[in-house]
C-alpha cells in the first residue's frame, strides 16, 4: 500500500450470508435471482452447533458473534495459520451495531420477569466488540484487538486498517472483516420507519424505481499477511489489498453529501494510496443500497472519478440485502470470487438505470472481464466513507 509499505496478501475468506454460507454456496447466490417480496433477508434454519465445542456455548454467543466465528473458521481453513508469533497477528474486526438480537430479548424479559431474570451474559454478549474478541480468544491472537463501528463503512474501515497495520510493520498478519445480525423486530420499525426499507420489498440498486434497501445480515472474515511471508510459508495467495481510504462527509447523520463530494474524495485517496490511476481499475463493487439518495450521489461520484475510463461497476446488495457493518466484507468476499472466476456478478433485479447516471452497471447476466483492481465502496450513516482497492495474485 502507498508504494512506501510493505505489501498484504490475502491468503484465505470465509463466509456466512443469506445467499449462502460458505465461498462456494456465497458465489452461486451472486449468480442467482435477486431479493423480492420482503424487506427483510436472513440466514433462515441457521444452526451454529458446527462451530462449537456445546450447545451451552453457543448460547452465550449472540448471532452476530457466530455468524464471525463461522466464517473465520473457512478463512482458517482456506489460509492455513500464518507463520508469524501469535503476538504479530492483529485482529481487526467490525459491526455496525453488534448484539442486538440479546438486548433486545432480554428488555423484554425485564419488562415481563424482572430484573433478576436478566441474563448475567447481557453485556458481554451484546457488546459490539463480542466478534473481534471471540475470534482473538479462539485461535490465540495476541496482536492489536480493535473493533470498528462505523455504521455501514465499518468492514472496509476494518479491512483498510487492518492491511495499514501490517504495510507499515505494525504487525505481520491480520484476521479482519465484519459481521452483523440485528434483524429485530425493533430495528425493522426503527429502519421502516425512517424510510430506509424497501416498501416494495425489492432491492434494485442504482434502478429508476428505486425505493429503499432490503435488510441483511451475515459476516465475511479476511486473512491477511505480509506478502513475502505468505510466500515462504507457501500460501496461496488468492488477492492483495492494494490500497485503502477513509474520510467523512461532515454533512448529515444520514443522507450522504449532495453530489458525492465525500465519496469523490475517499475514492481519489484510495486510489493515490494503491499508487494507481482511475483508468487502472477494472471493476466496481458499489455500496448501491438501492435507496434514492445514496444511490445517486455514489452514481454521480463514480462518474466524476472515472469519467475518462468507466469501468462496470456492479452492487451485490440485490441478492444479499444490506448486511449494514458486514457489507465491506461481504462485498470483499465478492470481489475475490469475481478474481477467481473472472465474471461479475449482474446487479439483481435493475433493469432500468436512469439516463443521468452514467455508469457501465452489470445488469441481467454475469459479465467476463479479465481480473484486474477491484475498487469496493461503503458509506455509513454518520457520513462515514470508506474504499478498499483489492487486486488480482500476482
Amino acid at each position: 500500500m502507498d508504494g512506501r509499505g510493505r505489501r498484504v496478501a490475502i491468503t484465505g475468506y470465509g463466509v456466512v450470508a443469506p445467499c449462502g454460507i460458505g465461498k462456494s454456496a456465497y458465489w452461486q447466490g451472486l449468480l442467482g435471482p435477486g431479493i423480492t417480496d420482503r424487506k427483510i433477508t436472513t440466514i433462515e434454519g441457521w444452526d451454529p452447533l458446527p462451530w462449537f465445542a456445546s450447545p451451552k456455548d453457543a448460547r452465550r454467543a449472540d448471532r452476530v458473534e457466530q455468524f464471525a466465528l463461522a466464517a473465520a473458521a473457512e478463512a482458517f481453513d482456506h489460509a492455513g495459520r500464518p507463520a508469524v508469533p501469535d503476538e504479530r497477528i492483529a485482529t481487526i474486526f467490525a459491526s455496525g451495531i453488534g448484539g442486538l438480537h440479546t438486548l433486545e430479548e432480554q428488555v423484554q424479559i425485564r419488562l415481563e420477569k424482572g430484573e433478576r431474570r436478566v441474563s448475567p451474559f447481557l453485556i458481554p454478549m451484546l457488546m459490539a466488540n463480542a466478534s473481534g474478541a471471540a475470534i482473538s480468544m479462539r485461535y490465540g491472537l495476541k496482536g492489536p484487538n480493535e473493533t470498528i463501528v462505523t455504521a455501514c463503512a465499518a468492514s472496509s474501515h476494518a479491512i483498510g486498517y487492518a492491511a495499514r497495520l501490517i504495510s507499515w510493520g505494525m504487525c505481520d498478519a491480520a484476521v479482519t472483516g465484519g459481521s452483523e445480525a440485528c434483524i429485530t423486530p425493533t430495528a425493522i420499525a426503527g429502519f421502516a420507519n425512517m424510510t430506509a426499507l424497501s416498501s416494495t420489498g425489492v432491492s434494485k440498486p442504482f434502478d429508476a424505481g428505486r425505493d429503499g434497501f432490503v435488510m441483511g445480515e451475515g459476516a465475511a472474515v479476511l486473512v491477511l499477511e505480509e506478502y513475502e511471508s505468505a510466500i515462504g510459508r507457501g500460501a496461496t495467495i488468492v488477492g492483495e489489498i492494494l490500497g485503502a481510504a477513509s474520510n467523512a462527509d461532515a454533512h448529515h447523520i444520514t443522507a450522504p453529501a449532495p453530489g458525492g463530494v465525500g465519496a469523490v474524495r475517499c475514492m481519489r485517496s484510495a486510489l493515490a494510496d494503491a499508487g494507481l490511476g482511475a483508468d487502472d481499475i477494472r471493476q466496481i463493487n458499489a455500496h448501491g443500497t438501492s435507496t434514492p439518495l445514496n444511490d445517486a450521489a455514489e452514481a454521480e461520484a463514480v462518474s466524476i472519478v472515472f469519467a475518462d475510463s468507466m469501468p462496470p461497476m456492479t452492487s451485490t446488495k440485490g441478492v444479499t440485502g444490506h448486511a449494514l457493518g458486514a457489507a465491506g466484507a461481504l462485498e470483499a468476499a465478492a470481489a475475490l470470487l469475481s478474481i477467481e472466476h473472472r465474471l461479475i456478478p449482474p446487479t439483481a433485479n435493475t433493469t432500468d438505470v436512469p439516463s443521468e447516471f452514467p455508469i457501465d452497471l452489470v445488469t441481467v447476466v454475469a459479465r467476463s472481464w479479465e481480473p484486474g483492481p477491484v475498487m469496493s465502496n461503503n458509506f455509513g450513516f454518520g457520513g462515514h466513507n470508506g474504499t478498499v482497492i483489492i487486486g488480482p495474485p500476482r
